[in-house]
């Protein structure tokens, strides 16, 4: 076996050869996972009182970006599925808003807030222990005892949403909101409570998420143990002269020149007759 069937890739490999001993760890062991790309329309929008004054008078609006406030995740397993479970994800949407209050005129930003939620339904194997962990003594000199389930954790990875539209309709027409729950520290990021659903106008929201869902369980795994983790590069302190700084950063090239389209050396030309070379 050469050193690099052993770890492809690393700055610093070991052969099998100079394995030391095997150790037990406690790891995050993946047992289940699933992607997916959502396409989110017509989300409402939910606006402070000055927010929603803005949108009752506005002629138009346009959509400028999105952000992922929070994800709150919900577990619970499955009746009838053993090791199976349900994960309900809500996400929290930061809209930000341009508003036109005339034709041409110049918009004025606005903040809300769009909710969004979904259920994954994942195998996360079967655990019938409890768990006991200890952590820092307190003041006192008592180590206090954490009790859990023996239950996977959930995992939600979610990219930058894509933003896609922003409508501006009559309340009237639009759908008809469910109560809902906002989170307190939520709520304090727009500086206080959603106006309620009596105002004269709606903004609806359309935007694309791409999403990774995981449940992980901490096992105990025998793993070939090479040396310890032990730095062989300085820390360097930053230096106050900011001009020594500067002269220690490459020109960044690549940011004023294109990037060169790699040649397929198939056939003379570069590209063959049935490839298309896309930059």
């Amino acid at each position: 076996m050469s050193d690099t069937d052993i770890c492809s890739g690393c700055d610093s490999c070991y052969p099998s050869d100079k394995v030391k001993e095997a150790v037990c760890i406690n790891a995050s062991r993946i047992y289940d996972s699933c992607s997916d790309k959502d396409c989110l329309e017509d989300l409402p929008v939910l606006l402070t009182k000055p927010g929603q004054c803005m949108i009752d008078k506005a002629a138009n609006v346009r959509l400028n970006d999105v952000n992922v406030c929070s994800v709150s995740i919900g577990l619970q397993p499955v009746p009838f599925n053993k090791g199976f479970y349900a994960i309900d994800m809500t996400f929290y949407f930061d809209i930000s808003l341009d508003v036109f209050m005339a034709p041409n005129s110049l918009p004025m930003p606005v903040k809300g807030l769009s909710v969004f939620s979904k259920r994954a339904v994942l195998f996360g194997s079967d655990g019938s222990v409890k768990v006991f962990t200890s952590e820092c003594p307190d003041e006192m000199g008592e180590a206090p005892t954490n009790h859990s389930r023996n239950c996977p954790k959930a995992v939600v990875q979610v990219a930058e949403p894509i933003p896609l539209s922003a409508k501006l309709i009559d309340r009237r027409c639009g759908p008809q909101l469910s109560p809902m729950r906002i989170p307190e520290n939520i709520m304090r990021r727009y500086g206080g409570e959603f106006s309620p659903a009596d105002s004269d106008k709606q903004v609806l929201v359309s935007l694309g998420i791409f999403t990774i869902v995981q449940l992980e369980r901490n096992v105990q795994m025998l793993v070939p143990a090479y040396d310890f983790c032990i730095p062989h590069k300085e820390c360097v302190s930053s230096s106050e002269d900011p001009c020594e700084l500067f002269s220690s950063i490459d020109f960044p090239t690549n940011e004023f020149f294109p990037s060169n389209i790699p040649s397929n050396r198939k056939t003379g030309c570069g590209c063959s007759s049935n490839e298309i070379i896309q930059a």
